[in-house]
């Protein structure tokens, strides 16, 4: 190192000395960061004591009751339950001063199962809290009583006071003639007193009643539904006890039994939401307990309220759907997708068929096995069309068979099966016959059969309504109740889900006979899993609601019955006849038919080429 380096560098170190005395601050400019520091400290513990104080508030079951005279709300930790009711035409709402929330919800069109008016839930198996904050506290409303003032038969406040000048209220009004309740909360003079959170969390909890005969069906129909905003709706598991953390915004959040429901939205939405559903054990006498934490818009200041609803009432398709009337798209709520009608195709065939047909017979006063018999026929007369070209196609096929048999006597041989296949695949587009003739018809007309049995279930209106010996289609016929359960069927027989069975066996019969063309010999392990089938629909649907099982009943024997008139009109001498008139006539093969011929011929070539590989090799 040179003498001009070692002096630059001392030079520099001397001008970074200088510097950072120059540059150290003064006393009351150390004290002032000091200060400001301290501050950062201060704000930071403040923050996270809240936050502690929040997940603690969330916990599920966590109730704070340690309330002091410093309270903000002391004045309303104590009192005396007093309950508020409210009433339109189609519902009573029970509300209680203590926490301010609805405590019952009865509906008066529908009854439970000792024929009394419905109640969807009642004392603590519902429960619902909001959490406020401040730095010293945090208000939980399930411990404080609320002032209620009533106005009129429909609406009702529920006041949350800290003085005469602050309080809280919670504003709740049912709509007319509509299982709609509008919530509303709004703070007045709270700025100073509350913590400047542009949020407010809840706490709501329901534990679902058995409403329905046969618990373990409605086990099945009842989950925890959610709508993500502007978007799809989605469930919990039905099955099983599943928790989830839902990051979107959601609209509304459903705690759903089978046929009815309690719905919670919120217009401006819920935010860090925690959803649980358990299962309840069978006999019991509830289905789910579910339970959900969220959060949505609060302003402290009362400039804005935090608009909310609920929902209370059926899962009946037309009535959810009103409630979107007049809303613009992008403002609708969807709540009618609370009806499960299947799949999207088939939920599109429901949803402007089946429904609407089934609303206008029903609209003439018949009972609800008439109006399902009269729908059977309905859906069978739409796709007739379909099943006639699928029969002409068996039977034309069914007249050739003697053909065929010729094909086969003359290729014994199993290493003759291609030249046999493409012999007969000759003959079919020799006649203008297509073996696959008959698939599409049918793939065309399934959907339209599986709309209606999507639809049963999940039809309210077969709910409590007997026929014959059905007292209530929306559940199974216990025709034989037996003193020991049998696997998956349970301890009763249902007959119309025997006699469902029974015309499937014999719809099967025809069937195999029908198509019984001689192109290909059936293996007899085939034939008995066809009859094994709908054996296994007995025990499938054993305990299925007996309106379904009716349908499918109906279903079968119309079709037993449509085959059997088809195969007594249709002459097949003279379909025979009239292909062997179009015989001579030039005809391409269609394009499944010479798809396959290529194949055929490709096989036998890659074939012939192995073969020859072989030869070579030993020579």
């Amino acid at each position: 190192m040179d003498k001009n380096t070692i002096t630059g560098l001392i030079l520099i170190g001397l001008l970074l000395i200088v510097f950072s005395w120059l540059s150290k601050p003064t006393a009351e400019q150390q004290e002032a960061m000091q200060h400001y520091q301290d501050s950062i400290v201060a704000v930071q513990q403040e923050e996270n004591a809240l936050k502690a104080k929040q997940e603690a508030a969330l916990s599920f079951g966590t109730q704070t009751t340690d309330i002091d005279s410093s309270s903000v709300f002391f004045a309303a930790s104590e009192g005396i339950e007093q309950e508020v009711t409210l009433e339109n035409d189609v519902m009573t709402v029970t509300l209680s001063n203590k926490g301010g929330r609805i405590v019952s919800a009865q509906l008066k069109e529908y009854n439970d199962q000792e024929e009394k008016p419905l109640v969807l839930f009642n004392g603590e198996e519902t429960k619902l809290n909001f959490n406020f904050y401040n730095a010293d506290e945090i208000i939980q409303t399930q411990n404080y009583f609320f002032k209620p003032i009533k106005e009129g038969e429909r609406k009702v406040t529920m006041r949350l006071l800290s003085d005469e000048t602050s309080y809280i209220d919670f504003i709740y009004e049912l709509n007319p003639e509509t299982y709609l309740v509008d919530f509303q909360i709004k703070a007045t003079g709270m700025q100073n007193k509350l913590a400047a959170n542009d949020y407010v969390d809840i706490n709501w909890s329901e534990h679902a009643r058995q409403h329905e005969q046969g618990g373990s069906f409605e086990q099945r129909l009842s989950r925890l539904t959610y709508r993500i905003q502007h978007s799809k709706t989605k469930d919990l598991s039905p099955a099983k006890n599943e928790n989830k953390e839902v990051e979107e915004t959601l609209n509304w959040i459903a705690f759903k039994n089978r046929f009815f429901s309690s719905v919670f939205i919120a217009d401006q939405g819920f935010n860090d939401n925690k959803l649980d559903s358990k299962v309840e054990p069978e006999g019991a006498d509830y289905v789910k307990d579910y339970a959900a934490e969220m959060n949505t818009f609060f302003d402290p200041s009362g400039a804005k309220p935090t608009s909310m609803h609920f929902y209370l009432g059926p899962n009946h398709y037309k009535t959810l759907l009103a409630i979107d009337d007049g809303k613009a798209k992008v403002d609708q709520w969807d709540l009618d997708r609370l009806v499960y009608l299947g799949w999207p195709i088939l939920r599109w065939i429901n949803k402007w068929f089946t429904i609407n047909i089934f609303d206008w017979l029903s609209g003439w006063g018949l009972s609800m096995g008439i109006v399902l018999l009269l729908m059977t026929i309905a859906v069978k007369a739409v796709v007739f069309p379909a099943t006639w070209k699928t029969f002409m196609s068996s039977t034309k096929m069914r007249v050739l068979k003697p053909e065929i048999d010729k094909i086969n006597a003359k290729y014994p041989d199993e290493s003759d099966a291609m030249k046999k296949q493409q012999e007969v695949m000759g003959l079919y587009s020799q006649y203008g016959v297509s073996p696959m003739g008959g698939c599409l018809p049918m793939l065309l007309q399934f959907p339209v059969l599986m709309a209606l049995f999507m639809f049963v279930p999940s039809a309210i209106e077969l709910r409590q309504e007997s026929f014959l010996w059905a007292t209530d289609l929306s559940t199974y016929d216990a025709f034989i109740n037996l003193p020991f359960n049998i696997p998956f069927m349970g301890s009763h027989i249902s007959l119309f889900c025997l006699l469902m069975t029974i015309t499937n066996i014999l719809n099967t019969k025809f069937t195999m006979a029908q198509q019984n063309t001689g192109a290909q010999a059936q293996m007899p392990a085939m034939k008995w899993m066809m009859y094994l089938m709908p054996v296994m629909f007995l025990f499938i649907l054993n305990s299925f609601p007996s309106g379904l099982t009716y349908y499918y009943f109906l279903s079968t024997l119309i079709s037993i019955i449509t085959t059997l008139v088809l195969k007594k009109v249709i002459d097949e001498d003279k379909v025979l006849a009239e292909l062997e008139a179009n015989k001579s006539t030039e005809k391409k093969s269609s394009g499944f038919t010479a798809r396959l011929a290529a194949m055929q011929e490709q096989q036998e070539e890659l074939l012939k080429q192995q073969q020859q590989r072989k030869k070579g090799k030993k020579k």
